[in-house]
């Protein structure tokens, strides 16, 4: 089981959030994002994983947090594969430890941003049970060619929430908004939004994050 930082809005939470950081960060990223978001009135438990240690190619074998490996600039072109299935592995656990703590899948949001967007759609999107909701942000679709023969029907409703700067250096919002075509083909309700900010998150998205886990978590 991956190590976590965990917030509860209040005693006996019914209702969980998991949040994955993204490369080379670490669970305590979006901590203190839970006080900005106007969070419903009811208990909810913030689950924020440590993603495991690991060499990246891309940053000249550095050890650092991943969830998978990054093998060359075009993340979209070569993939490891291996390294995003195990960490959706990992994330499986995670729903199912919430599962036995008494958030229904129906309570669950998986939510991610970069690399940790990457790993929650690949999860989501495959779950068995409809989760309440999937927020990848300034993130795309990893293994994109495999969704539509290993996606489960459980969840072709789940609503998405996609967000991404539109200055953003690191994933393109040109990836971005191929990974949204690509899910809403599918027949996947995504909601998209975009930010006039580099790899990063904004107040403004922040109030749209908010907005949004009030109305799926409602």
């Amino acid at each position: 089981m991956l190590d976590t930082i965990e917030i509860e809005t209040a005693p006996h939470p019914q209702a969980s959030v998991i949040w994955l950081h993204g490369l080379g960060a670490d669970g305590s990223d979006f901590e203190p994002i839970v006080g900005e978001l106007d969070l419903p009135a009811r208990a909810l438990r913030f689950v924020f994983p440590h993603a495991p240690m690991q060499p990246v190619t891309i940053n000249g074998g550095m050890v650092m947090r991943a969830w998978y490996d990054v093998l060359g600039e075009d993340i979209a072109r070569r993939e490891d594969e291996s390294g995003v299935r195990a960490s959706q592995r990992l994330i499986e656990r995670l729903i199912e430890r919430e599962q036995a703590r008494g958030s229904a899948a129906g309570q669950i949001v998986l939510a991610g941003f970069s690399q940790g967007g990457a790993i929650v759609l690949q999860t989501g999107l495959r779950q068995p049970e409809r989760l309440a909701g999937i927020m990848a942000l300034s993130s795309y679709l990893p293994l994109a060619g495999s969704l539509a023969a290993e996606a489960h029907a459980a969840n072709r409703g789940t609503p998405v929430f996609m967000a991404h700067g539109v200055q953003d250096p690191i994933v393109p919002a040109s990836l971005g908004r191929r990974s949204r075509d690509l899910l809403v083909s599918l027949g996947y309700p995504v909601g998209w939004h975009e930010y006039p900010m580099p790899h990063a998150v904004c107040a403004e998205e922040i109030e749209h994050i908010g907005a949004w886990l009030r109305r799926v978590l409602a």
